[in-house]
């Protein structure tokens, strides 16, 4: 298994990158944190569908 690296290793690794590598980047993480913020908006708009004793598939 390996390990996961640290903040301060990633910061580390970051920093080397070029600028075309870090502007690519950027653009992934910009993407990824819109999703989670659609995916945790949208889960909210669901709680009322949260009732455990309506769950027919236990």
């Amino acid at each position: 298994m390996t390990e996961t690296p640290s903040i301060e290793e990633i910061k580390a690794l970051i920093f080397e990158l070029g600028l075309e590598e870090l502007i690519k980047l950027m653009s992934e993480i910009e993407e990824r944190l819109e999703i989670m913020t659609m995916m945790q908006l949208a889960e909210t708009g669901f709680q009322e569908w949260n009732n455990p004793e309506e769950d027919i598939y236990k």
